[in-house]
């Protein structure tokens, strides 16, 4: 991947070589997550980046399944955190009227969409969100190892992207 970072960002990169390759997560689940974690960190650089790479990693199902994740999760993020903030325990009971047939995936790929869900509820700091996609997939037997190493892939790309988009700024 040819992301041109800064000296004072070094560690950044050298962390995504390295979440690209944990032994926790398979391919699919890698890529899926570093595609859903790009888009819902909003660098233009950095999201072609990782999808030109990411063609060669996933079949166009999965591909098409990352994005669903992200672009799901940042409606629902929103919905669901300002639920959970306001304190008001009767918006928990009022049905969100938001349509979300894509999260309905059916058989194996269903855990990898829930990586990606709870990468991207994490990077955008939905709590109820993260505590959803967390037990979902723990009560499926995805161990604890697996879920961190797609939040470490999260948490590596936002700081990739914080990193692109302040350099950016500067040039401008």
């Amino acid at each position: 991947m040819l992301l041109a970072l800064p000296e004072y960002a070094n560690e950044l990169k050298l962390n995504l070589s390295s979440v690209l390759q944990q032994a926790a997560l398979t391919e699919q689940q890698t890529w899926g997550t570093a595609v859903a974690s790009a888009i819902a960190c909003r660098s233009a650089e950095l999201t072609r980046s990782i999808l030109a790479e990411a063609q060669l990693h996933l079949t166009p199902e999965a591909l098409s399944a990352a994005k669903s994740a992200a672009a799901l999760m940042g409606m629902n993020n929103i919905y669901f955190r300002f639920s959970h903030l306001s304190g008001n325990n009767a918006y928990s009971y009022i049905p969100s009227h938001l349509r979300t047939k894509a999260t309905r995936i059916r058989g194996p790929a269903r855990l990898d969409f829930e990586l990606w869900c709870i990468a991207v509820s994490a990077i955008n700091g939905c709590s109820a969100c993260v505590m959803a996609h967390e037990q979902l997939l723990r009560e499926r037997g995805v161990p604890e190892d697996t879920i961190l190493a797609a939040v470490r892939i999260a948490a590596v790309i936002h700081g990739v992207a914080t990193v692109l988009d302040a350099e950016a700024a500067l040039l401008r």
